[in-house]
């Protein structure tokens, strides 16, 4: 398979993942209609690690990852099931609207390129850069027109949000390129059991429960979907296509969040966040065509000696 067709099978597999991720603001607001923002956002882990459990026995792999990697799992754990949910969650909560939001997280494919650079060790092109940057500017100048040109508490945690979930998608990317993505983010949640269960049994009985249909359905997808199904596709795609470009196609999450939302939630959208969204798409068709070096050293995605590290994990 050629550099070139494995940058953009990884690419579509990243576009997956960001189809599924893209509810979740909209589910978000509906689960914290009948549920504490807390809650929502620890216990989502809490059901994505029952599914991941599941998976881990049928398959019949070891239900915790080899120990020379926890540290890494910890990381990614910390940061997606943790940092991402509870930020994201807590912003949407203090009156951040989906649609300020999702534009807000737009800036996630910069954040994550950078992750790459300084944790996973690829080395995009300048042009990459260049295209990175523009769509970058975009969303941010379509965010502070929304706001009347302030940056509130609100973006303050979506920023937290984005940074957290930059992390952790690098960090199970590079997991990926050795274990198959779906046991990356089994893992990950596994690993976080001891402190998501307690706590999310805690909040259980501490907390004012309103369930209804929409509230349970929104449950229900941040924590299935949003937690755990997105990654699959999400982080072998990262880690066939590149971190930092394959990423990039997350600049596509806020114009599909704009539309559920729109669609879901009636929330209204002018011709500024058309534009936006345009510009957005622009630069991702630009990076998609800009190269991006491999860390030294690393094989591609396809290659034996990855499939036989895959193989070769102990069970």
């Amino acid at each position: 398979m050629s550099e070139r067709t494995r940058a953009w099978r990884g690419t579509m597999l990243a576009a997956l993942g960001v189809l599924a991720f893209s509810m979740t603001f909209p589910a978000t607001v509906f689960a914290m209609r009948g549920f504490d923002p807390y809650l929502v956002a620890i216990g989502r882990s809490v059901i994505a690690a029952a599914a991941a459990t599941v998976c881990l026995l049928v398959a019949g792999v070891p239900l915790l990852p080899p120990r020379r990697l926890l540290r890494s799992y910890a990381v990614t754990s910390a940061a997606v099931v943790f940092g991402f949910p509870v930020f994201s969650g807590l912003a949407l909560y203090g009156g951040a609207s989906t649609a300020h939001s999702a534009v807000v997280i737009g800036l996630l494919p910069a954040a994550t390129a950078v992750f790459a650079v300084l944790r996973a060790g690829e080395r995009p092109r300048p042009m990459f850069w260049v295209a990175c940057a523009l769509g970058g500017a975009s969303i941010t100048v379509f965010t502070l027109s929304q706001g009347g040109g302030h940056v509130t508490a609100a973006d303050l945690l979506l920023v937290l949000a984005l940074l957290s979930a930059g992390i952790g998608y690098t960090e199970g990317a590079r997991l990926s390129r050795e274990t198959p993505g779906w046991r990356v983010i089994s893992y990950a949640l596994v690993v976080a059991t001891p402190i998501s269960v307690p706590v999310t049994l805690v909040l259980l009985f501490t907390t004012d429960l309103r369930p209804s249909a929409e509230s349970l359905a929104g449950f229900a997808w941040v924590g299935v979907i949003s937690m755990f199904l997105g990654f699959v596709p999400w982080y072998a795609g990262l880690a066939m296509g590149g971190i930092a470009r394959a990423g990039q196609t997350q600049l596509m999450q806020p114009l599909l969040t704009l539309l559920w939302a729109w669609l879901l939630l009636s929330e209204y959208f002018g011709p500024a966040t058309v534009l936006a969204s345009l510009a957005v798409l622009l630069c991702v068709a630009a990076t998609q065509r800009a190269r991006v070096t491999p860390p030294a050293g690393s094989p591609p995605a396809s290659s034996p000696a990855v499939t036989r590290r895959s193989r070769d994990t102990p069970r």
